[in-house]
This record gives structure tokens, C-alpha cells and sequence, in this order.
């Protein structure tokens, strides 16, 4: 971690900065005609967004009558964006787009309003490290299946949920290779 993050505090970024609802009214001023009802959406948004960042992840809410809430761990996060157009550059705003496996091609939360949105980003990247970097040294992740032995029995204080999924499937292979050898699996056509 830089010099300059050592005194950021992400449990600080409740809300988003105040400079957000001016960008906002910007935002909807080039709405044109629709800016009193951009407005009064961008508004509510503004008053229900909050954040809360603790040694397990991240969580954001938001809404009024549809009400959003967020939960990611550290250990969830696949990647980690930060964009800032022109006007939030002005505003000195930017917005960290947090992304998971899940699949989609939005991100899962982003974070708007954040005047220290490199330091945050530092701050997740240095978080999804760590848990990986503690889960991977647990145990070794390798492309091809190890042989049973080399694997904590499921049950065992040591084994986490992840070792004793791979150890059943590795079971099952094994299963399934000794009956292939003595004459084929029962229902199978030799």
C-alpha cells in the first residue's frame, strides 16, 4: 500500500459526497425536457445511497420504493473499475464499478460519489489479494485433479468446503475408473 492510502479509511464512506447531487442537476439539466422528473429520480437515489465497508465486504443500499441492498464479500470480486468522465472529473468525482463471477456484464455494485476512488480501488485490490492470497495458500489450486490422497479427507478441522467438494469428486472419478476397469459402469454399453 502507497504512503498516501496508509490514512484512508474506507468504514469513513457512508454516503456519497455532496458534489454527487450537483453532478446530478448537471446530469439532468441535459435532460432537457425531462429534468424535473430526472431530477426528482436522481434526487431520491442521491438521499437513499449508502455504503458500508467491514473486514468482510462491501454493502450497498438504495431505493425508495424499490429498495436495492448489496452484499459482496472480498473473496466474491473478479475485477474492479474505476471510470470518471469529464463532468465527474470536474466535479471531482469518480465511480468504482465492482465486478463478481456471476456472470453478468454489468457490474455487480458501484460506488458513486467517491472523491478518494483511487485509494478505495487500492483499498479492494489490496482486500481481494488477501483473502486470495489466505484461501490459496489453504490449499493449492491445480488444473488437473490430484489423486485422492493428496487431499484432507472431507470432514477433517483442515478441509474447507471447496476441498471437500473435490475430494468427493475426486472419490467419484476413482469410483467410476475402478468399475470401467473390471468390466464397465453398470447402464453403460460396453
Amino acid at each position: 500500500m502507497s504512503d498516501a492510502n496508509r490514512g484512508f479509511d474506507p468504514s469513513t464512506i457512508t454516503r456519497p459526497d455532496e458534489r454527487l447531487m450537483k453532478y446530478y442537476v448537471v446530469v439532468a439539466l441535459l435532460s432537457v425536457f425531462a429534468f424535473p422528473i430526472t431530477l426528482f429520480v436522481l434526487w431520491i437515489k442521491f438521499r437513499t445511497l449508502r455504503y458500508r465497508f467491514d473486514d468482510e465486504g462491501i454493502w450497498r443500499a438504495q431505493g425508495l420504493l424499490w429498495r436495492s441492498e448489496v452484499n459482496i464479500t472480498y473473496r466474491r470480486i473478479q475485477d474492479i473499475h474505476l471510470t470518471n468522465g469529464l463532468l465527474q472529473r470536474w466535479f471531482g468525482l469518480a465511480t468504482v464499478s465492482i465486478q463478481t463471477a456471476a456472470g453478468s456484464a454489468s457490474p455487480e455494485v458501484t460506488i458513486e460519489g467517491v472523491l478518494e476512488a483511487e485509494a478505495l480501488r487500492d483499498f479492494l485490490y489490496t482486500k481481494m489479494r488477501g483473502v486470495r492470497d489466505r484461501t490459496a495458500g489453504a490449499a493449492p489450486v491445480t488444473p488437473a485433479l490430484p489423486a485422492a490422497s493428496s487431499i484432507a479427507a472431507p470432514g477433517s478441522a483442515t478441509a474447507a468446503s471447496d476441498d471437500e467438494a473435490l475430494a468427493l469428486l475426486i472419490d467419484i472419478r476413482d469410483a467410476l475408473r475402478r468399475l470401467e476397469a473390471r468390466g464397465g459402469v453398470p447402464g453403460q454399453p460396453s
